[in-house]
């Protein structure tokens, strides 16, 4: 299958799950708008969602595709068989043990996380319960992580790609059937997440069965495979905590600003997220077990070829993405929250943190190509050490653009009393969001700095580039003449929005298309990396 192929399968598998959690996220915003209840909601989740980012899709997949590729690549079915067994069971044993814990100490997590709650217990106990709730959710997503892996590293990448669908069907129905049913509706949404765990790992199974790769856990540490995985997680492990440590920070700072300002970042990166996940995390998916292939058949030149169209490619889609959602902001929001519990003011604080995403955008997705031509080489540490300096700069400019912000809209009351200006001031998350932007270039700029010093760098088209970004300039400008200012979408019906924003949406791609053409940006370059030089 070739890569465009595979990326293709994984997006449009992708795109499923992607317009689920917008209508997901329609659905929240209807439903429960964006208060305390939906604040207390989204900390709850967040833990042990960081968690699985910590130990499934961070440090625990990136050891484990590299080392499970390399075990295809000798054609051993029974020692690949050892490998799964042995590492389902080990990562089993820590899972249980992480989330009992985790139930246990919810009130205590909650408290560190989200200390911002202590002045309404009401709302701290609340998210304690559904803590309790969500946290089993880490067992069964990191196991589905491990199986989506196995899948992936087969070249079989659609059914894992679909699989988060689940969750946001677990969500809506929970939503819109069970929540009138608790006496605090907000917690249907808590069930909805344990029971999509669930459902994410049953349905992976049958496929890994049929490929003879149906884990059956078996404990071993001592497993030569599971130590060398062990051994690659130890900086990725270090480099994930830190990560997730930062997004908890994130939310501890939020926590402290105005009502709803946790819920704002929320819909702000979960729209945000659509490009990101349709095609960056597609790109680093399908390329990590081909760069791994690759590295362990020596040819250097085609991994070189390889990283360089995914480099081609995450700019000729990430640029016009980040252009397109930040003129479209408000109107996007506006189509698909401003309904029911979910204000004006929610819509104008949304759009304002999605503009911030939106600036290091090509960033992250710079990043999810990057990465994964040093993890494909089992060198972990290099981008770990490039994420810690990322992270540690980002946490430090959370605070000061937070800051700046804050000052900036209250003035010199800021300086009589900062903690009131910070509580009383809307707006001041998007220095939350600014910060991310600007420690992703900061991270994708070190892991080029570093692959051209071991010669790895491919050339940067820079010629593409200019092209590409003439593009855009074009797009963002006719799209800012086409559509009208968000105040007026305020006023419009739903089937109007819906009108007006799919026009706009169709008519910024075909003035982009329509500018690359002219420029003589060809599809053909765009089609798959180059051949063996």
């Amino acid at each position: 299958m070739s890569l465009l192929r595979s990326i293709f399968s994984f997006s449009s598998m992708t795109l499923v799950s992607r317009v689920l959690g917008l209508v997901r996220d329609v659905v929240l915003a209807r439903w429960f708008g964006a208060t305390a209840a939906t604040d207390a909601f989204f900390v709850a989740f967040k833990i042990p969602n960081f968690l699985r980012r910590l130990f499934a899709e961070g440090s625990f997949s990136l050891a484990f595709v590299p080392v499970l590729a390399e075990y295809r690549e000798r054609g051993d079915q029974a020692a690949m068989k050892s490998l799964v067994d042995a590492a389902a069971g080990s990562l089993l044993a820590v899972l249980l043990g992480l989330t009992g814990i985790g139930m246990l100490a919810a009130h205590w997590l909650i408290g560190i996380f989200a200390p911002g709650f202590a002045d309404d217990p009401a709302q701290q106990t609340l998210a304690a319960e559904m803590l309790r709730v969500t946290f089993p959710y880490l067992l069964f997503i990191a196991l589905t992580a491990l199986s989506g892996g196995i899948l992936n590293t087969l070249g079989r990448f659609a059914l894992p790609a679909l699989t988060p669908a689940l969750l946001n069907a677990s969500l809506i129905t929970a939503a819109v059937i069970f929540s009138q049913h608790f006496a605090e509706p907000v917690k249907a949404l808590a069930w909805g997440v344990l029971a999509a765990g669930i459902l994410q790992l049953a349905i992976q199974l049958p496929a890994l069965a049929r490929h003879g790769l149906l884990p059956m856990p078996r404990p071993d540490f001592k497993h030569p495979g599971v130590r060398r995985i062990m051994r690659l997680m130890i900086p990725t492990l270090f480099g994930s905590s830190v990560a997730q440590i930062n997004l908890l920070f994130d939310v501890l700072i939020a926590s402290l600003l105005v009502e709803a300002s946790i819920s704002w970042l929320y819909y702000g990166d979960r729209l945000m997220e659509f490009p990101l996940g349709m095609f960056g995390v597609a790109l680093s998916v399908v390329i990590l077990p081909t760069l791994s292939s690759l590295h362990a058949r020596n040819d250097g030149g085609q991994f070189r070829n390889t990283l360089e169209w995914a480099v081609r490619l995450g700019l000729a889609i990430g640029l016009p993405a980040a252009a397109g959602l930040a003129v479209l902001g408000g109107p996007t929001a506006t189509t698909l929250f401003h309904y029911g519990e979910f204000a004006a003011r929610d819509v104008e604080m949304t759009a304002l943190a999605l503009g911030a995403y939106c600036l290091g955008l090509p960033a992250f997705i710079g990043v999810k190509i990057l990465a994964p031509a040093f993890f494909s080489r089992q060198d972990t540490r290099t981008p770990v050490r490039i994420a810690v300096v990322a992270l540690v700069v980002n946490m430090a400019l959370n605070v000061l653009f937070v800051a700046a912000i804050a000052w900036q809209l209250a003035g010199d009351a800021f300086f009589e009393d900062p903690w009131a200006a910070l509580a009383l001031q809307p707006g001041a998350h998007a220095g939350l969001a600014l910060a991310s932007s600007v420690a992703a270039w900061l991270n994708a700029g070190l892991l080029w700095k570093n692959l051209a010093r071991q010669a790895l760098a491919p050339a940067f088209p820079w010629t593409d580039l200019v092209r590409i970004a003439s593009a855009v300039l074009v797009m963002a400008l006719a799209l800012h003449w086409l559509v009208p200012p968000t105040v007026e979408w305020l006023d419009m019906s739903l089937a109007r929005r819906v009108a007006c924003l799919t026009g706009a949406v169709t008519a910024g791609v075909l003035v982009y298309a329509a500018v690359l053409a002219a420029i003589g940006i060809r599809p053909s370059t765009l089609m798959r990396p180059r051949g063996p030089e």
